[in-house]
């Protein structure tokens, strides 16, 4: 199986920093996006320290024999234990913390680690799903009922998270299986592509996009003519 990928980030129509980060390993092993939150300085930290220790944390350990499961899941670890030591070091940056969605190819098998609403979206010929579950109060809401989808891309706390890195409290980090095969795109994003673009909107894009760059730069340019509202990441990866 063949990967070609590409990503590409912006900072919007709104903001003036860019609080989102993410990082394309250059064989093909790992793919990573963050969206950092907590002000100017501290968003852009916690998501630069958390891109940075999860590759560090992959890559050091990528050929040990440990479950890939196990590997992913420490990755984020590592990075939740080193945001909290700069909060630390850095009391004006004490609030910041920062999503995470991670994949991997790795012994014949893909897994997928996140925390946050940060996505990772699996597009099947004409079918886009997706494949990770936000960490937000308005998707408990939905998932028992109190509100529907519909009233959950207008609430006024469909920004608040149930679970980030960065935070004494975080006690778990989802892990999940991959099921792909040849023909399927996969896109990581943060959510100021979500916020902006319905899944139907993003689903035409990849499908009439040969090219992964245009693509992506496609997403970006959809997700600011509606507003640009927050800082936008897309890395797409086609299985071929």
């Amino acid at each position: 199986m063949k990967l070609n990928f590409t990503g590409h980030t912006d900072p919007g129509l709104i903001r003036s920093n860019n609080q989102d980060d993410y990082y394309i390993d250059p064989e093909g092993r790992f793919f990573i996006v963050a969206d950092g939150m907590g002000g100017h300085a501290g968003g852009e930290e916690a998501s630069r320290i958390a891109t940075r220790e999860i590759k560090a944390y992959l890559t050091s350990n990528w050929d040990v024999s440990k479950p890939s499961p196990e590997l992913l899941e420490q990755a984020l670890w590592q990075a939740n234990e080193a945001i909290l030591q700069d909060q630390q070091n850095h009391p004006e940056r004490a609030d910041m913390g920062t999503t995470a969605v991670v994949v991997i190819f790795r012994n014949e098998e893909q897994w997928c680690a996140h925390v946050g609403d940060s996505r990772l979206y699996r597009l099947r010929e004409t079918q886009l799903e997706q494949v990770t579950e936000d960490h937000t109060w308005v998707a408990r809401a939905i998932k028992i009922g109190d509100i529907t989808a519909e009233e959950a891309r207008v609430h006024p706390f469909r920004h608040v998270l149930s679970r980030c890195l960065g935070r004494e409290d975080l006690h778990q980090v989802d892990v999940q299986p991959l099921d792909t095969k040849i023909g399927d795109r996969l896109l990581l994003c943060s959510d100021g592509l979500t916020e902006e673009l319905p899944d139907q909107k993003i689903a035409h894009n990849l499908q009439i996009n040969s090219l992964l760059d245009q693509s992506a730069l496609s997403l970006v340019e959809d997700a600011k003519d509606q507003g640009g509202h927050d800082n936008i990441t897309v890395v797409i990866i086609a299985l071929e």
